[in-house]
């Protein structure tokens, strides 16, 4: 399954990021376009907006304390880890980024963070799990009132000036450009959306073509460094020769 930015992200792989450094190699940093970073901003709301009405319907309320479809996790843990995308890009946007940190690429932040290897090898982490289960104690309620008021507050952090134009992480050293910053954050909720819906029997929501064409073409990038373009190409378009499994994590 896609891997998490310990501790944000997919909650069934990966263990908890640290600062990392790696041999891999750095691509090119593009500045951020502000017509784009509009864009980017207006599709994390709409996303925000969709995961929101999942997470506040009764069937996940109803479910809250059974283990989700991400194993050693339950519903409720499940949906404080999906909504936690929206507290991280507030906290992300209100803060400047360490002039220290290295400012990375988005695919190269998927090369160096070590939960994406760890994922890969079907490795879990349990204390994350239970970081997550232990924060949904308070109830669906809370948990959804607190993810509401983190996306009333991005519009006017969206909106404000930034120099850089980056967003830190800080549980891996470096930082990201917002808008590719953003890009993780929506990939976040989108596949755990997923993860979500099934676990209690509901369709998995669908987003807006901006927040699908931000999150697949995430996925595509880290799936074209994983696998090469053959295994993609052949994946998509000609499922006779194809080599099989082309998963971005």
């Amino acid at each position: 399954m896609a891997g998490s930015d310990r501790p944000d992200g997919p909650a069934t792989g990966g263990v908890q990021g640290t600062p990392h450094s790696s041999d891999a190699p750095v691509g090119p940093v593009v500045p951020v376009d502000p017509v784009a970073r509009r864009r980017q901003g207006a599709a994390l709301l709409a996303c925000g907006e969709v995961t929101l009405r999942l997470a506040s319907r009764p069937e996940v309320a109803a479910a809250w304390d059974r283990e989700s479809a991400c194993a050693g996790m339950s519903v409720g843990g499940l949906t404080h880890h999906t909504l936690a995308q929206l507290g991280h890009v507030a906290r992300g946007l209100a803060a400047p980024a360490p002039a220290d940190a290295p400012v990375i690429a988005l695919l190269d932040h998927y090369t160096r963070a070590p939960w994406v290897e760890a994922s890969r090898r079907g490795e879990v982490d349990p204390e994350q799990n239970r970081t997550d289960d232990e924060a949904a104690r308070v109830g669906q309620e809370a948990v959804v009132a607190q993810a509401r008021d983190h996306l009333e507050a991005l519009p006017e952090l969206l909106a404000r000036r930034r120099d850089p134009d980056v967003i830190h992480i800080p549980w891996q050293g470096w930082s990201l450009p917002t808008t590719e910053h953003l890009a993780t954050r929506m990939m976040e909720m989108v596949v755990h959306g997923d993860d979500l819906a099934a676990s209690v029997g509901l369709d998995t929501p669908e987003h807006e073509p901006a927040v699908v064409d931000t999150v697949l073409g995430l996925l595509t990038g880290v799936s074209l460094r994983r696998h090469g373009q053959v295994a993609l190409v052949r994946a998509l378009s000609r499922p006779q020769r194809s080599t099989g499994d082309v998963s971005a994590f």
